[in-house]
């Protein structure tokens, strides 16, 4: 039988980061459903931000999983798709649902800002 090459596992901190991408990512969408609900209210600068933000961590998490050499590039754009996000929704601040996700898309972006800045 031959042996199969065992994967390293991921650093805790790369860990940490994917578990950061997917919350924010769950509460991006989240938001968007929010955001459909409340109809005029909701512009569609929020919508969008929310949206690439939604896609942006689901990416980054599936390539640092995958451990893809694009990984630290990916987390940079990750953390300005955040930090986007979050500044999108701080525009609603009487809104319970936004308030959360930009305290997940600010989490995130940290995440992601320190794993870009690490040699994968």
């Amino acid at each position: 039988m031959t042996q199969q090459p065992t994967m390293t596992p991921l650093s805790k901190e790369m860990q940490e980061c994917v578990q950061a991408c997917m919350t924010c990512h769950s509460v991006c969408e989240e938001t968007m459903s929010s955001c459909l609900q409340m109809g005029g209210q909701a512009q569609m600068q929020i919508m969008r931000a929310v949206m690439d933000c939604a896609e942006m961590t689901r990416m980054c998490a599936d390539m640092m999983m995958r451990r893809s050499p694009l990984s630290a590039e990916m987390c940079a754009m990750c953390a300005r798709a955040c930090d986007m996000c979050a500044e999108a929704c701080m525009s609603m601040p009487d809104d319970a649902q936004m308030m959360r996700c930009a305290e997940a898309c600010r989490r995130c972006a940290e995440m992601c800002r320190s794993m870009s800045a690490a040699t994968m």
